[in-house]
Parts: C-alpha cells; sequence; structure tokens
C-alpha cells in the first residue's frame, strides 16, 4: 500500500495555486529544480500526471483537478488543527492586567511589564493606561492585577491598596537640534526665556521640576503641560520645547526621538511605585517585576523604605494603605 507523502503534496498544491513551477518557487523559498524533481518524484509515485504544459505554464490534469480538492481540504483541516491547537494555550494562559498611570514613561512601562512576557507559564498581558485615579478603582475591585506609578497611593482615596516603591532616576533634560543650536548660554542658562514643556499638574514630577527652577533662579517659558509623558516627548521632537524625561532611558529617548542630551539634574528625582491590592507581595509576575526594578532596572538596588523616608518626612511609609 502507498504511503502519502506530505511534501510532494504541499509542493503539488502550491504550483497548483502559483499556476507554475517559478512562482511557487519564490514561496517556497526553494530552487525550481527542486520543485520539478519533487513533482515527478510525486507522479511517478502515484501513478498518474498531475499537470499539463500550457504555453510557459502549467495546468492541471482532470486528475490534478481531483487531486488539488483532496489537498484543498487536507491543508485545511492542518490550518484549523493549528488554530484550535493555539487557541488551547490562549485558554490556558494566565491574563496579567496590569494598569499604567498615562504619567508614566512608555518606555519605563514596558521595561518594568516585560519580566511577564519571560515567565515559563505562559502568560496573556492585557494594559490599561489611564489616570491614576481610575486605574485604582479598577485595582480594588480586582479588575487589575497591579498599578504602575509615579508616586504612591494618595491619601484622599477610600480604597484599600499598597503601594512597593519600586525605584528612582533623575532627569535629564532634552531638546530637538534646531534648539539646542540657538542656544547662547550654558546649562541652566540656556534655560532662561527658553520654551519649555512640563510634566502636567496632576503629574507628581511637575512640582519637583517647578522647584528645582526656583531654587536655581531659572525662569523658562512654559508653552504646554502635559499629563500624558509620550505626548510631550513628541511635542519635544517637533521643536517645541525643552523637556526632561528619566536619566534611566536617557539614551532610549535620545535615539527614539532625535532629541539631544542637553545636561542631567540628579536632585529631581522621578519615582516609580507598583500598586497591589495585596500588602505582601504574592503574584509571581508581580514579584518578577519588582525584583528586576528594584535590582537591575535603576541602576542600583535601593533600600525602598529609607529612601521613602527621605523624600516624605513624616509620613508611614513601605507598604502604605489608605483607609
Amino acid at each position: 500500500m502507498m504511503n502519502l507523502n506530505y511534501k510532494h503534496l504541499r509542493y503539488f498544491w502550491m504550483v497548483a495555486k502559483a499556476g507554475s513551477i517559478a512562482r511557487a518557487s519564490k514561496q517556497l523559498h526553494v530552487t525550481p529544480q527542486s520543485i520539478s524533481g519533487q513533482l515527478s518524484e510525486f507522479e511517478t509515485a502515484i501513478g498518474t500526471k498531475l499537470f499539463r504544459r500550457l504555453g510557459r505554464g502549467l495546468e492541471l490534469t482532470e486528475r490534478g483537478q481531483r487531486m488539488l480538492g483532496y489537498a484543498e481540504q487536507i491543508f485545511l483541516l492542518g490550518n484549523e488543527m493549528l488554530d484550535s491547537l493555539g487557541d488551547d494555550v490562549l485558554a490556558h494562559s494566565t491574563p496579567f492586567r496590569v494598569g499604567i498611570a498615562d504619567s508614566v514613561p512608555k518606555m519605563v512601562a514596558y521595561r518594568l511589564v516585560e519580566p511577564s512576557l519571560d515567565m515559563t507559564e505562559p502568560v496573556r498581558l492585557i494594559c490599561r493606561e489611564g489616570r491614576l485615579t481610575a486605574l485604582l478603582a479598577d485595582l480594588a475591585v480586582h479588575r487589575l492585577d497591579m498599578v504602575i506609578a509615579d508616586r504612591p497611593m494618595p491619601d484622599n482615596l477610600n480604597v484599600r491598596c499598597h503601594d512597593h516603591f519600586l525605584g528612582e532616576s533623575g532627569v535629564t533634560v532634552f531638546a530637538a537640534k534646531a534648539l539646542c543650536a540657538q542656544a547662547t548660554a550654558k546649562f541652566p542658562e540656556c534655560l532662561n526665556g527658553a520654551r519649555f514643556l512640563l510634566p502636567g499638574a496632576d503629574v507628581a514630577l511637575h512640582p519637583r521640576v517647578t522647584r528645582w527652577f526656583e531654587a536655581n533662579h531659572v525662569r523658562p517659558r512654559i508653552v504646554g503641560e502635559f499629563d500624558d509623558s509620550a505626548l510631550l516627548m513628541a511635542f519635544g521632537q517637533a521643536g517645541a520645547g525643552y523637556f526632561v524625561a528619566p536619566t534611566a532611558i536617557e539614551g532610549f529617548i535620545a535615539r527614539q526621538y532625535e532629541v539631544e542630551i542637553v545636561d542631567r539634574i540628579d536632585e529631581v528625582r522621578e519615582q516609580i511605585y507598583a500598586i497591589t491590592a495585596e500588602r505582601k507581595i504574592s503574584h509571581p509576575i508581580v514579584a518578577a517585576i519588582c525584583q528586576l526594578a528594584q535590582h537591575g532596572m535603576f541602576g542600583r538596588a535601593k533600600v525602598a523604605n529609607e529612601v521613602i523616608a527621605r523624600r516624605y518626612p513624616g509620613k508611614k511609609h513601605g507598604n502604605h494603605q489608605t483607609r
């Protein structure tokens, strides 16, 4: 009894759909001679001709047309099988729902969430971006597993959640090349009277940057405020003004947005928190994210409670809870 060679059948199927060996060879990324040899072996094995010459192309014989019908059903069923297996993997994957405050730079969020893509068990990542208060409301009723934010839990929210300090970074000042070329003084004097794009009033970095301006007697011309960090950087790329972003990702920002690094301000700190509904982290993905952030992403490990205490004197820190 003859066994069907499925490689031969696939080559026949591709040639029949393409109309010529030359076109099929491009689609299969093999030489025409290889396809021609495989077809000859297939026709010899089944004892019948499947094609006949028609000008420079090929047309199916009557038996070839019957064979094509079977081949279509076989490969359609094979694709359905693969789709079904893929659906099974998706159905058995663990959903991980993370909220990302729109004030958090997108590359920071990506680097933090990236470990979820490399877990041993399949994970389906579900990201939600928005205002912090709305995300925390979803977290409180377990619609989210974690929220990434640039500040700890606000005191005025009546939700039971806990914040975990992940790390902090100084900020870097950026500007488009054309804007840098217009500077006539060194940093920070070059900012006096210069157009500046400021994080929005609801962004934790906003008061820190403005306090730094006051302490250093710098008076830029604020031409825009942005709650969304990606929108702010897009305006900065277009030359609308100077802007700041975390030093931890300055290389990416300089390349991605084609802007110049003007200088660094280590006194102004961008802080990142993971906020969860549980006091002690037990979720394996959240634990992996926290470990990466605290020991890798921000350059060096930090003792979270000491850093928060320095930034927020007199406040209860660590796993902060608002009742």
